[in-house]
């Protein structure tokens, strides 16, 4: 449902399936769920990710001697490489950038979500006040009520006592 169904919706449904956890002191916040990875990959401490690393030419563990087109295929291939290396390294540099973009949009809305919970707390103790508030008005009610069915009586005893006057009269 988008942003605008929602706010056009709004308050339209209710969740009773939270009001007696919510009454009651209870919560459903479960730590596995705060503290899941964003993604499976995610670099954590439980996952410490994978400790390749790139190595484009074997490890010469023995000396020898190199030809002069051994040698001029390897300057262009490291000449090559240097370049793809500067591209990469922009390339992470990006990487990074995007991260860190994604990580101040979700501090952004977990700080959002913190309001909204904030202020629906502030909601549900303005509502439980003034449910405090008209339970105590419930006796005057009563009364007021109690006192209508007295003057009713006495109108209904009254205008019966005026029927019977007339009848006499007559």
């Amino acid at each position: 449902m988008g942003i605008l169904a929602r706010i056009t919706s709004a308050g339209k449904s209710s969740n009773k399936g939270n009001e007696s956890s919510l009454s009651s002191g209870g919560h459903s916040i479960d730590k596995n769920r705060v503290l899941a990875p964003t993604d499976p990959t995610v670099i954590n401490p439980v996952n410490a990710g994978n400790w390749e690393t790139v190595r484009t030419a074997p490890i010469n563990d023995t000396p020898r001697y190199y030809t002069k087109a051994e040698a001029d295929v390897l300057k262009q291939f490291s000449k090559q490489k240097k370049e793809e290396a500067r591209q990469a390294k922009r390339a992470y540099k990006s990487l990074k950038s995007l991260e860190e973009a994604d990580a101040q949009v979700h501090t952004a809305h977990r700080g959002y979500i913190k309001g909204v919970a904030d202020s629906e707390l502030t909601k549900k103790r303005a509502d439980a006040s003034t449910a405090r508030h008209l339970h105590t008005l419930r006796p005057e009610y009563a009364r007021l009520g109690f006192g209508l069915d007295r003057a009713d009586n006495r109108a209904e005893q009254r205008i019966e006592e005026l029927k019977a006057k007339i009848k006499e009269n007559r």
